[in-house]
């Protein structure tokens, strides 16, 4: 036993490993367009002015362009964690216990990364104070911080179910519902002055369908398997993969 969980440990090891690895070539990609040189003047919010005086929203710009498809690319490979993890679940795999710590992994790291880092002008980087981020006048920035509270709130409900410390059958609905409502919250997402503002509101709405029905499936799996006592039920494959395309979709998101 004690020889398995040194492999176990190693092979966690060698996937964050490998997990850090893939990240180096999207920050490297945000780097390089963030010190690219953009003459434009943050006036607030979303909305910078061009050199011939008209509007335009900061999510056009070249910069907020990168910006916006970092966030997007960095968060898809968070959600294509949640995925694996939960695909091992749903065919009932019973080796590599420990990846099922990789939701509640991946949840808190997206929510505390969401929460300072979704918005270039927000709290705590930007120059708007707290009280303007979280209770101004841009729904967007409004939007990013509400799934990154959701986002640590629900992955800290489950990092404490997985490790035994609360365990009443109420405790599993937080993690379908948030699917659900971040799902249906997209539908209503908006990127400001923006270009391929059709296009990313195709993108948006093809998500939100996908989270609202894996959220779905999700409570119909728990449902079953807490009424009858069984272990995964039918309702976690379709989860499991809608959450999978999720993240593939994140990850070739393009503005």
């Amino acid at each position: 036993m004690r020889q398995g969980l040194r492999e176990n440990c190693w092979v966690g090891i060698i996937v964050l490993v490998c997990l850090l690895l893939s990240a180096v070539p999207l920050w490297a990609q945000h780097d390089q367009h963030s010190q690219a040189p953009v003459h434009k003047e943050v006036v607030t919010g979303h909305e910078h002015p061009t050199a011939a005086g008209s509007q335009l929203g900061w999510e056009g710009s070249v910069a907020g362009v990168a910006y916006s498809e970092f966030n997007h690319h960095l968060t898809g490979m968070l959600v294509l964690i949640i995925g694996l993890s939960e695909l091992r679940h749903a065919l009932a795999m019973s080796f590599w216990a420990w990846t099922r710590f990789l939701l509640p992994g991946a949840l808190l790291t997206a929510g505390f990364f969401l929460l300072i880092w979704s918005d270039h002008n927000a709290w705590p980087i930007g120059a708007l104070s707290f009280v303007e981020t979280f209770f101004g006048s841009d729904p967007e920035i409004f939007q990013h911080k509400s799934y990154g509270l959701l986002s640590l709130t629900v992955g800290a409900i489950e990092l404490l179910r997985r490790l035994g410390q609360i365990r009443h059958a109420a405790w599993v609905a937080p993690l379908p519902l948030f699917a659900i409502i971040g799902g249906l919250m997209l539908f209503g997402h908006s990127h400001g002055l923006h270009p391929s503002a059709a296009k990313i509101a195709m993108d948006h709405a093809m998500m939100g369908t996908m989270a609202v029905t894996a959220g779905s499936s999700k409570l119909l799996s728990d449902w079953f398997r807490v009424s009858s006592y069984a272990g995964p039920s039918k309702w976690e494959l379709p989860w499991a993969a809608l959450i999978l395309f999720i993240g593939i979709q994140l990850l070739i998101y393009s503005e």
